[in-house]
């Protein structure tokens, strides 16, 4: 009886270390605010992998997911972009500058509500899904935290907002992205996943923190060739 809820118990871990996150966030804690941010990408994936292996699947656990979504991966990445854009405008008069980061949890949000009805996406994504998102930003400070020099780089006004309408886009474009759902473990059909995984961990190994950024290019770039490839075969 208990097995059916435990999909949602880990759904809403994955919102409580959203709401802590954004509490951390507006006391210049984002630091915790991105560690937050993994440790709920924890959860987020093992809802889904419960709900699957339990076979307790259903519309309310696939709402809440998405409602902790918004917070986790929406709401709290605007505001470390917001906090960023605030470290990178010298006076108050260009406050209004930092406002475009919450331009992310509106397009997050039209992000989650297309997911949701959207009979495309059982074995793809159709947009950057939002914890892909969330994780580069999420990077971003802590680049930063293991590396000073980088910080001129990120905590600049321009540089930040750039990237925030890059992502709007990315998150609710008609771009075809690899999704890790396998409907079977042989190489064949699976050899961009597979390879994006390997590059996944050799990057990780290399760069740490740093290859975040460089992981979801090359996410983006293997879709891309994914997506080439099967429409010439």
């Amino acid at each position: 009886m208990f097995n059916r809820h435990i999909p949602n118990v880990l759904t809403c871990l994955n919102l409580l270390c959203g709401c802590i996150g954004v509490t951390e966030a507006f006391h210049n804690n984002i630091v915790i605010s991105c560690w937050l941010i993994g440790i709920a990408l924890i959860f987020d994936f093992f809802d889904g992998f419960a709900a699957r292996l339990l076979k307790v699947s259903s519309p309310i656990g696939r709402d809440l997911d998405s409602l902790a979504d918004m917070v986790t991966f929406g709401l709290l990445p605007s505001i470390i972009i917001y906090q960023l854009l605030m470290q990178s405008i010298p006076d108050l008069v260009g406050i209004w500058k930092a406002y475009p980061a919450f331009l992310i949890a509106i397009f997050s949000a039209i992000r989650l509500a297309k997911f949701n009805n959207d009979p495309r996406q059982s074995d793809s994504f159709i947009g950057v899904p939002t914890p892909a998102a969330a994780l580069l930003i999420a990077s971003l400070p802590l680049i930063i935290f293991n590396d000073d020099s980088w910080k001129p780089l990120i905590v600049n006004t321009t540089n930040l907002l750039i990237l925030t309408v890059v992502i709007c886009f990315l998150l609710v474009s008609e771009i075809k992205l690899l999704a890790l759902k396998f409907r079977s473990f042989g190489w064949k059909g699976n050899e961009a996943r597979y390879l994006l995984m390997l590059l996944t961990v050799v990057l990780l190994l290399l760069f740490k923190i740093l290859a975040v950024p460089v992981i979801f290019v090359v996410y983006l770039a293997l879709s891309l060739t994914a997506n080439m490839v099967e429409k010439k075969s």
